[in-house]
Protein backbone atom coordinates (compact mmCIF):
# COMPACT_ATOMS: atom_id res chain seq x y z
CA UNK A 1 0.00 0.00 0.00
CA UNK A 2 2.76 2.46 0.92
CA UNK A 3 4.74 1.68 -2.24
CA UNK A 4 1.66 2.20 -4.39
CA UNK A 5 0.90 5.44 -2.58
CA UNK A 6 4.46 6.64 -3.07
CA UNK A 7 4.28 5.85 -6.79
CA UNK A 8 0.99 7.73 -7.05
CA UNK A 9 2.52 10.76 -5.33
CA UNK A 10 5.52 10.64 -7.67
CA UNK A 11 3.25 10.45 -10.72
CA UNK A 12 1.18 13.38 -9.44
CA UNK A 13 4.30 15.45 -8.75
CA UNK A 14 5.61 14.70 -12.23
CA UNK A 15 2.32 15.73 -13.80
CA UNK A 16 2.31 18.95 -11.79
CA UNK A 17 5.87 19.68 -12.91
CA UNK A 18 4.96 19.16 -16.57
CA UNK A 19 1.88 21.39 -16.26
CA UNK A 20 3.89 24.09 -14.47
CA UNK A 21 6.57 23.96 -17.19
CA UNK A 22 3.92 24.23 -19.91
CA UNK A 23 2.32 27.19 -18.12
CA UNK A 24 5.70 28.89 -17.82
CA UNK A 25 6.35 28.34 -21.54
CA UNK A 26 3.03 30.00 -22.43
CA UNK A 27 3.96 32.95 -20.21
CA UNK A 28 7.39 33.34 -21.81
CA UNK A 29 6.02 33.39 -25.37
CA UNK A 30 3.21 35.82 -24.59
CA UNK A 31 5.39 38.17 -22.56
CA UNK A 32 7.94 38.25 -25.38
CA UNK A 33 5.15 39.19 -27.80
CA UNK A 34 4.07 41.95 -25.41
CA UNK A 35 7.40 43.77 -25.75
CA UNK A 36 6.92 43.91 -29.52
CA UNK A 37 3.23 44.88 -29.34
CA UNK A 38 3.93 47.72 -26.89
CA UNK A 39 6.71 49.02 -29.11
CA UNK A 40 4.42 48.83 -32.15
CA UNK A 41 1.53 50.84 -30.68
CA UNK A 42 3.54 53.16 -28.44
CA UNK A 43 3.26 56.04 -30.91
CA UNK A 44 -0.54 56.12 -30.75
CA UNK A 45 -1.12 55.44 -27.06
CA UNK A 46 0.62 57.13 -24.15
CA UNK A 47 2.11 54.96 -21.44
CA UNK A 48 -0.64 55.50 -18.87
CA UNK A 49 -3.52 55.14 -21.32
CA UNK A 50 -2.06 51.94 -22.74
CA UNK A 51 -1.63 50.52 -19.24
CA UNK A 52 -5.22 51.33 -18.29
CA UNK A 53 -6.63 49.92 -21.54
CA UNK A 54 -4.65 46.71 -21.18
CA UNK A 55 -5.62 46.23 -17.54
CA UNK A 56 -9.31 46.99 -18.14
CA UNK A 57 -9.48 44.31 -20.83
CA UNK A 58 -7.60 41.89 -18.60
CA UNK A 59 -9.77 42.61 -15.57
CA UNK A 60 -13.02 42.13 -17.50
CA UNK A 61 -11.93 38.83 -19.06
CA UNK A 62 -10.49 37.44 -15.84
CA UNK A 63 -13.49 38.65 -13.84
CA UNK A 64 -15.85 36.77 -16.14
CA UNK A 65 -13.95 33.56 -15.39
CA UNK A 66 -13.66 34.23 -11.66
CA UNK A 67 -17.39 34.85 -11.20
CA UNK A 68 -18.32 31.79 -13.23
CA UNK A 69 -17.07 29.50 -10.47
CA UNK A 70 -16.99 29.35 -6.65
CA UNK A 71 -14.70 32.00 -5.18
CA UNK A 72 -12.52 32.14 -2.10
CA UNK A 73 -12.45 35.73 -0.86
CA UNK A 74 -9.02 36.85 0.44
CA UNK A 75 -8.42 37.14 4.16
CA UNK A 76 -7.77 40.58 5.62
CA UNK A 77 -4.03 39.92 5.84
CA UNK A 78 -3.91 39.03 2.13
CA UNK A 79 -4.98 42.47 0.98
CA UNK A 80 -1.65 44.09 1.81
CA UNK A 81 0.17 41.73 -0.52
CA UNK A 82 -2.55 42.06 -3.15
CA UNK A 83 -2.22 45.84 -3.06
CA UNK A 84 1.56 45.59 -3.47
CA UNK A 85 1.17 43.16 -6.34
CA UNK A 86 -1.53 45.18 -8.07
CA UNK A 87 -0.09 48.65 -7.58
CA UNK A 88 3.59 47.89 -8.07
CA UNK A 89 3.55 45.08 -10.64
CA UNK A 90 0.37 45.45 -12.68
CA UNK A 91 0.28 49.22 -12.41
CA UNK A 92 3.79 50.59 -11.91
CA UNK A 93 5.60 47.95 -13.95
CA UNK A 94 3.40 48.44 -17.01
CA UNK A 95 3.62 52.23 -16.95
CA UNK A 96 7.42 52.12 -16.60
CA UNK A 97 7.69 49.48 -19.34
CA UNK A 98 5.50 51.45 -21.75
CA UNK A 99 7.53 54.60 -21.14
CA UNK A 100 10.78 52.71 -21.66
CA UNK A 101 9.65 51.28 -24.99
CA UNK A 102 9.00 54.77 -26.28
CA UNK A 103 12.76 55.26 -25.96
CA UNK A 104 14.32 51.83 -26.53
CA UNK A 105 13.72 48.98 -28.98
CA UNK A 106 11.82 45.91 -27.82
CA UNK A 107 14.87 43.65 -27.59
CA UNK A 108 16.96 46.04 -25.51
CA UNK A 109 14.04 46.66 -23.18
CA UNK A 110 13.48 42.92 -22.72
CA UNK A 111 17.17 42.37 -21.89
CA UNK A 112 17.19 45.11 -19.27
CA UNK A 113 13.91 44.12 -17.65
CA UNK A 114 15.18 40.57 -17.32
CA UNK A 115 17.57 41.44 -14.54
CA UNK A 116 14.38 40.95 -12.51
CA UNK A 117 15.40 37.47 -11.27
CA UNK A 118 18.58 38.98 -9.88
CA UNK A 119 16.54 41.60 -8.02
CA UNK A 120 14.36 38.80 -6.63
CA UNK A 121 17.48 37.15 -5.20
CA UNK A 122 18.63 40.46 -3.71
CA UNK A 123 15.23 41.05 -2.13
CA UNK A 124 15.33 37.55 -0.68
CA UNK A 125 18.64 38.39 0.95
CA UNK A 126 17.32 41.65 2.37
CA UNK A 127 13.76 40.72 3.33
CA UNK A 128 13.82 36.98 3.88
CA UNK A 129 17.14 36.73 5.72
CA UNK A 130 18.72 34.48 3.10
CA UNK A 131 21.96 36.44 3.02
CA UNK A 132 24.24 37.40 0.15
CA UNK A 133 26.22 34.40 -1.13
CA UNK A 134 29.43 35.04 -3.06
CA UNK A 135 27.83 34.10 -6.38
CA UNK A 136 25.08 36.67 -5.79
CA UNK A 137 27.62 39.45 -5.29
CA UNK A 138 29.61 38.40 -8.39
CA UNK A 139 26.45 38.08 -10.45
CA UNK A 140 25.27 41.50 -9.33
CA UNK A 141 28.52 43.12 -10.42
CA UNK A 142 28.37 41.36 -13.80
CA UNK A 143 24.75 42.32 -14.39
CA UNK A 144 25.47 45.94 -13.43
CA UNK A 145 28.28 45.94 -15.99
CA UNK A 146 25.79 44.73 -18.58
CA UNK A 147 23.41 47.55 -17.74
CA UNK A 148 26.26 50.05 -18.18
CA UNK A 149 27.06 48.58 -21.62
CA UNK A 150 23.44 48.80 -22.73
CA UNK A 151 23.25 52.34 -21.38
CA UNK A 152 26.20 53.28 -23.57
CA UNK A 153 24.78 51.79 -26.76
CA UNK A 154 22.20 52.22 -29.48
CA UNK A 155 22.20 52.43 -33.24
CA UNK A 156 23.57 55.96 -32.87
CA UNK A 157 26.08 54.92 -30.25
CA UNK A 158 24.18 56.19 -27.20
CA UNK A 159 21.05 54.78 -25.60
CA UNK A 160 18.31 56.91 -24.12
CA UNK A 161 19.37 57.15 -20.48
CA UNK A 162 15.82 57.52 -19.18
CA UNK A 163 14.85 54.44 -21.14
CA UNK A 164 17.48 52.41 -19.29
CA UNK A 165 16.40 53.86 -15.93
CA UNK A 166 12.75 53.06 -16.64
CA UNK A 167 13.67 49.47 -17.54
CA UNK A 168 15.43 49.11 -14.20
CA UNK A 169 12.35 50.53 -12.44
CA UNK A 170 10.23 47.97 -14.28
CA UNK A 171 12.61 45.16 -13.29
CA UNK A 172 12.40 46.13 -9.62
CA UNK A 173 8.60 46.38 -9.82
CA UNK A 174 8.46 42.93 -11.40
CA UNK A 175 10.64 41.47 -8.62
CA UNK A 176 8.62 43.11 -5.85
CA UNK A 177 5.42 41.82 -7.43
CA UNK A 178 6.70 38.24 -7.59
CA UNK A 179 7.87 38.32 -3.96
CA UNK A 180 4.46 39.68 -2.88
CA UNK A 181 2.51 37.24 -5.03
CA UNK A 182 4.23 34.03 -3.95
CA UNK A 183 2.69 33.78 -0.41
CA UNK A 184 -0.79 34.55 -1.78
CA UNK A 185 -0.72 31.54 -4.08
CA UNK A 186 -0.48 29.15 -1.14
CA UNK A 187 -3.89 30.38 0.05
CA UNK A 188 -5.76 31.58 -3.03
CA UNK A 189 -6.33 30.25 -6.59
CA UNK A 190 -3.97 31.62 -9.25
CA UNK A 191 -6.86 32.94 -11.34
CA UNK A 192 -8.33 34.90 -8.43
CA UNK A 193 -4.97 36.40 -7.40
CA UNK A 194 -4.34 37.50 -10.98
CA UNK A 195 -7.79 39.05 -11.36
CA UNK A 196 -7.63 40.95 -8.09
CA UNK A 197 -4.13 42.28 -8.78
CA UNK A 198 -5.12 43.27 -12.32
CA UNK A 199 -8.25 45.03 -11.06
CA UNK A 200 -6.29 46.89 -8.37
CA UNK A 201 -3.82 48.03 -11.03
CA UNK A 202 -6.65 49.17 -13.31
CA UNK A 203 -8.31 51.17 -10.52
CA UNK A 204 -4.98 52.85 -9.72
CA UNK A 205 -4.65 53.85 -13.39
CA UNK A 206 -8.13 55.37 -13.70
CA UNK A 207 -6.67 58.92 -13.75
CA UNK A 208 -5.42 57.99 -17.25
CA UNK A 209 -9.05 57.42 -18.32
CA UNK A 210 -9.54 60.71 -20.21
CA UNK A 211 -6.32 60.11 -22.16
CA UNK A 212 -7.45 56.57 -22.99
CA UNK A 213 -10.80 57.80 -24.31
CA UNK A 214 -9.16 60.55 -26.38
CA UNK A 215 -6.42 58.36 -27.80
CA UNK A 216 -8.78 55.48 -28.56
CA UNK A 217 -10.97 57.84 -30.60
CA UNK A 218 -7.94 58.92 -32.64
CA UNK A 219 -6.29 55.48 -32.98
CA UNK A 220 -6.51 53.16 -35.94
CA UNK A 221 -8.76 50.08 -35.47
CA UNK A 222 -5.74 47.78 -35.83
CA UNK A 223 -4.00 49.61 -32.99
CA UNK A 224 -7.04 49.23 -30.74
CA UNK A 225 -7.04 45.51 -31.45
CA UNK A 226 -3.41 45.36 -30.34
CA UNK A 227 -4.45 46.87 -27.01
CA UNK A 228 -7.14 44.19 -26.73
CA UNK A 229 -4.51 41.58 -27.55
CA UNK A 230 -2.27 42.87 -24.74
CA UNK A 231 -5.13 42.68 -22.27
CA UNK A 232 -6.40 39.29 -23.41
CA UNK A 233 -3.18 37.34 -23.85
CA UNK A 234 0.01 38.81 -22.28
CA UNK A 235 -2.14 39.98 -19.33
CA UNK A 236 -5.13 37.66 -18.80
CA UNK A 237 -3.59 34.43 -20.04
CA UNK A 238 0.12 34.97 -19.34
CA UNK A 239 -0.20 36.36 -15.81
CA UNK A 240 -2.58 33.51 -14.93
CA UNK A 241 -0.27 30.83 -16.31
CA UNK A 242 2.59 32.54 -14.48
CA UNK A 243 0.67 32.44 -11.19
CA UNK A 244 -0.25 28.80 -11.82
CA UNK A 245 3.41 27.90 -12.33
CA UNK A 246 4.57 30.08 -9.41
CA UNK A 247 2.19 28.23 -7.07
CA UNK A 248 4.00 24.99 -7.99
CA UNK A 249 7.63 26.11 -7.93
CA UNK A 250 9.85 28.69 -6.26
CA UNK A 251 9.92 32.34 -7.29
CA UNK A 252 13.61 32.37 -8.15
CA UNK A 253 13.52 29.21 -10.23
CA UNK A 254 10.48 30.35 -12.19
CA UNK A 255 12.03 33.78 -12.65
CA UNK A 256 14.94 32.09 -14.39
CA UNK A 257 12.59 30.90 -17.16
CA UNK A 258 12.17 34.50 -18.25
CA UNK A 259 15.75 34.38 -19.56
CA UNK A 260 14.08 33.12 -22.74
CA UNK A 261 12.02 36.29 -23.15
CA UNK A 262 14.82 38.56 -24.52
CA UNK A 263 15.89 36.30 -27.43
CA UNK A 264 12.25 35.76 -28.37
CA UNK A 265 11.53 39.49 -28.15
CA UNK A 266 14.61 40.26 -30.25
CA UNK A 267 13.54 37.74 -32.90
CA UNK A 268 9.95 39.04 -33.00
CA UNK A 269 11.18 42.64 -33.09
CA UNK A 270 13.41 41.83 -36.05
CA UNK A 271 10.65 39.87 -37.81
CA UNK A 272 7.74 42.27 -37.24
CA UNK A 273 9.31 45.69 -36.62
CA UNK A 274 12.55 45.38 -38.56
CA UNK A 275 14.56 46.50 -35.53
CA UNK A 276 17.15 44.92 -33.29
CA UNK A 277 19.49 46.08 -30.52
CA UNK A 278 22.90 47.50 -31.37
CA UNK A 279 25.92 45.22 -31.12
CA UNK A 280 27.08 46.68 -27.82
CA UNK A 281 23.56 46.28 -26.43
CA UNK A 282 23.67 42.60 -27.38
CA UNK A 283 26.93 42.26 -25.45
CA UNK A 284 25.46 44.13 -22.48
CA UNK A 285 22.32 41.98 -22.52
CA UNK A 286 24.40 38.82 -22.62
CA UNK A 287 26.44 40.08 -19.67
CA UNK A 288 23.22 40.85 -17.75
CA UNK A 289 21.96 37.34 -18.31
CA UNK A 290 25.32 35.82 -17.38
CA UNK A 291 25.26 37.86 -14.18
CA UNK A 292 21.76 36.65 -13.37
CA UNK A 293 22.80 33.04 -14.10
CA UNK A 294 25.82 33.36 -11.79
CA UNK A 295 23.66 34.82 -9.05
CA UNK A 296 21.24 31.91 -9.39
CA UNK A 297 23.95 29.22 -9.28
CA UNK A 298 23.88 27.11 -6.16
CA UNK A 299 26.58 24.58 -5.30
CA UNK A 300 25.04 21.24 -4.35
CA UNK A 301 26.80 21.16 -1.01
CA UNK A 302 25.47 24.59 0.04
CA UNK A 303 21.80 24.14 0.83
CA UNK A 304 21.47 27.32 2.87
CA UNK A 305 21.79 29.85 0.09
CA UNK A 306 19.15 31.18 -2.26
CA UNK A 307 18.06 28.34 -4.52
CA UNK A 308 15.02 29.75 -6.22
Amino acid sequence: MSAAYGQQVTTTDRRQSVLAAAAAAVTVVLWASAFVAIRHIGQEFSAGALTLGRLLVGSLLLGALVFSRPRRWPAKADWKLLLVCGLVWFGGYNVALNLAEQRLDAGTTAMLVNIGPLVIALLAGLLLGEGFPKQLVIGSIAAFGGVVLIGASSSEGKAETWGVVLCLVAAVAYAVGVVAQKPLLSRLPALEVTWLACTIGAIACLPFGPALVRETADARPSTIWWVVFLGAFPTSVAFTTWAYALARTSAGRLGATTYLVPPLAIFLGWLLLDESPAGLAFAGGALCLVGVAISRYKPRRDSGTWSG
